[in-house]
């Protein structure tokens, strides 16, 4: 199992790694604490410096904000007028980490409770069957094993809606409910099914239409273009999304290049096309009040039509929202185990060093092949969210802060942020849901999707910021 042995190899390299650093580096004497009991506010190293001995940029970015980005320390200017660097951990340790892992599920189980209340509403009332109908020919060319008007193709286009909208709150309920039900229909219930597997990699691929949380970031930070990133964004998780369907489909030999699949491809891209040909027409105020308005409306008007359907078909409204609730609550402490495992990992990557000599890596590989640094600069958000959305965010702002927010590398990485999805908390979340032990190949075509998205957001950059 291809989860079993990169969870493995994580646990196996960050401990090799602190265990090097902890022998061979002066000052690492208490990085096996960090590992375990740290946390992210704690201070890794500390110096001061006079004035002289901070450069000019960095003076810069302190005219404006508090902390400073220098290389891989923060600096800040204490009362006496001198300098203080210094460096935090990268994340919490394992102690820490489990209890946010704990937290996580439990913040998650009143969003469960609300979505997959409504949605056993629109179970009981017939919604889901109606939706299955609409897109059943799209999706039984796709998920051939699925059968027809089965409900997991309504569940499926909730929550591959709620991702278009970057409603990720919405789109964690539907999902694990598309997952749920795709499960009843799976012969071997510890191996993810065929139509497990293309759903979850469509969904991990990310494709967002609105990617709100970012242009908000870039607001705060005072940038001059905030809704520069709107179209780049687009067009990198729809080259994502596209590079995920190609590989599943080669996996499982369906053949892309049937007149319904081609039609419905060729109208999300209109759809796309005509988003971005209105949104050009908007300032940037306009952007962010249609960007919150439209996904918070969708939320509001999905909640108006399933009820207004159960009234219809004279369904037992709260009665059906209680019932499924239930279920939202059972589901979210079941994911528990599978979260604290995969974060505990992470964080022992993030914190023995191991992530931060990859980086070293390919930012001296890029300056020996003549490569743009820049790109270097902004790679860290898109290698960090696979793994961690809250890192990638906390790694596009501490680039949004050293080099400008409306530089390239801010530009870049923040299309890295909303380019892809994250992977591991993904499959952590939605197998972990159902119980699935054996993910086949979900792990590599996830990551070669993000791979894609990365490639694009790297070449739109060049289009857009250069």
């Amino acid at each position: 199992m291809a989860l079993s042995r990169i969870w493995t190899a994580f646990i196996f390299i960050a401990l090799l790694v602190a265990g090097g650093k902890f022998l061979f580096e002066p000052g690492q004497e208490q990085i096996f604490s960090n590992l375990v009991t740290g946390k992210n506010t704690d201070t890794v190293s500390a110096r001061s410096l006079d004035s002289a001995a901070i450069p000019a940029t960095v003076h810069a970015q302190l005219t404006q904000l508090k902390l400073a980005i220098w290389d891989k320390e923060k600096v800040a200017k204490t009362s006496d007028g001198s300098f203080r660097v210094f460096r935090i951990l990268p994340a919490n340790g394992v102690f820490e980490t489990t209890r946010d892992a704990v937290n996580l599920c439990i913040g998650l189980i009143g969003i469960m409770a609300l979505f997959m209340g409504f949605m056993n509403i629109a179970e009981r009332a017939g919604g889901i069957r109606f939706l299955s109908r609409i897109i059943g020919p799209f999706f039984s060319k796709i998920f051939p094993e699925v059968p027809k008007n089965h409900p997991s193709m309504g569940h499926m286009v909730m929550n591959f809606s709620a991702n278009l909208m970057g409603l990720d709150n919405a789109a964690t309920p539907f999902g694990i409910k598309a997952m749920e039900s795709l499960q009843e229909i799976n012969p071997d219930k510890n191996t993810a099914s065929n139509s497990q597997l293309m759903f979850l990699c469509l969904h991990a691929s990310g494709l967002t239409l609105i990617p709100t949380i970012i242009i908000a970031d870039r607001v705060a930070l005072k940038s001059q273009h905030p809704t520069d990133i709107f179209i780049p964004c687009m067009i990198a998780t729809f080259a994502a999304t596209v590079a995920a369907l190609m590989i599943v489909a080669y996996r499982q030999r369906i053949r892309l290049f049937q007149t319904v699949i081609l039609l419905w491809v060729l109208g999300l891209f209109a759809v796309i096309a005509g988003l971005i040909v209105y949104i050009r027409t908007l300032d940037a105020r306009g952007v962010q009040l249609f960007s919150t308005s439209l996904s918070n409306g969708i939320i509001l008007l999905i909640f108006l039509l399933i009820v207004a359907g159960a009234v219809y078909k004279k369904t037992p409204v709260f009665d059906a929202f209680v019932d499924g609730a239930k279920g939202g609550f059972e589901t979210a402490i079941r994911i528990i185990p599978y979260l604290v495992g995969l974060l505990v990992a992470i964080s022992l990557l993030r914190n023995s060093g191991a992530f931060e000599y990859v980086m070293d890596l390919l930012k001296n590989a890029f300056i020996f092949f003549g490569g743009d640094t820049r790109v270097v600069d902004a790679l860290p958000t898109a290698l960090l969210k696979p793994m961690s959305g809250s890192g990638a965010r906390a790694m596009m702002i501490d680039t949004l802060n050293a080099h400008g927010v409306d530089s390239f590398a801010g530009n870049l990485a923040s299309v890295f942020r909303g380019s892809s999805d994250t992977t591991f908390y993904i499959i952590a979340v939605y197998f972990g849901a159902v119980g699935i032990k054996n993910s086949r190949y979900a792990v590599t075509t996830m990551l070669l999707a993000d791979l894609a998205g990365i490639i694009t957001a790297i070449s739109i950059a060049y289009l857009f910021f250069a």
